[in-house]
């Protein structure tokens, strides 16, 4: 039996009013996930929903969570959550939308800068570190002149929502492959063409 714990955040914003929005695609893939590991979402003094479980029959141990506070004040229950678990930040993977890539493709990387993204720009606040594992769902540019403040809290577009479950299952995918096999092999499976 793996004894590794990882953590693995799902971003986006509290309440049913944001559930459909690009902003919360985080957290459409952390119920992916944790359908996967079956159980139900308890709530813990971190301000987030917490479910625990294995990746598989004797994998590793997760503690997959989805922050109560607003996109922007992620870094309290995610850095809280890490200590409580004593999860380094190696073994911290974080799923958000990414504005710079487009719907249909997902990319991960390790470190680097927060691309805007206050939600990122908290938690490596929190963490002390850009030193975490990143999963970059895309959800694509704003058309036009529109705001990315607005596209990222408007839900997604109907041709969108029919290939949306696909898009998230993905995700997941590339969530339970960070794990099993590493940055480098996941990025040579997601990086390249579908």
């Amino acid at each position: 039996m793996s004894d590794e714990t990882w953590l693995v955040a799902g971003l986006g914003n509290p309440g049913p009013g944001y559930a459909g929005n690009r902003h919360n695609v985080g957290q459409m893939v952390l119920d992916e996930l944790a359908a996967r590991v079956g159980g139900k979402y308890k709530s813990h003094p971190s301000r987030a929903q917490v479910i625990q479980g294995r990746m598989g029959i004797g994998g590793p141990r997760l503690v997959l969570a989805k922050p109560g506070t607003y996109m922007n004040l992620s870094g309290g229950p995610v850095g809280k959550l890490a200590k409580f678990f004593g999860i380094e930040p190696s073994h911290v993977i974080v799923v958000h939308d990414e504005v710079d890539i487009p719907f249909d493709q997902i990319k991960l990387k390790l470190g680097g800068g927060e691309g805007g993204h206050n939600g990122l720009r908290d938690i490596s606040k929190a963490l002390g570190t850009k030193d975490y594992l990143r999963v970059r769902v895309g959800v694509g540019r704003p058309p036009g002149r529109m705001e990315t403040a607005d596209w990222v809290l408007r839900d997604f577009s109907k041709a969108e929502r029919a290939t949306l479950p696909l898009h998230i299952d993905r995700a997941a995918d590339a969530v339970e492959l960070l794990i099993s096999h590493g940055l480098e092999q996941g990025q040579m499976k997601f990086h390249t063409a579908p």
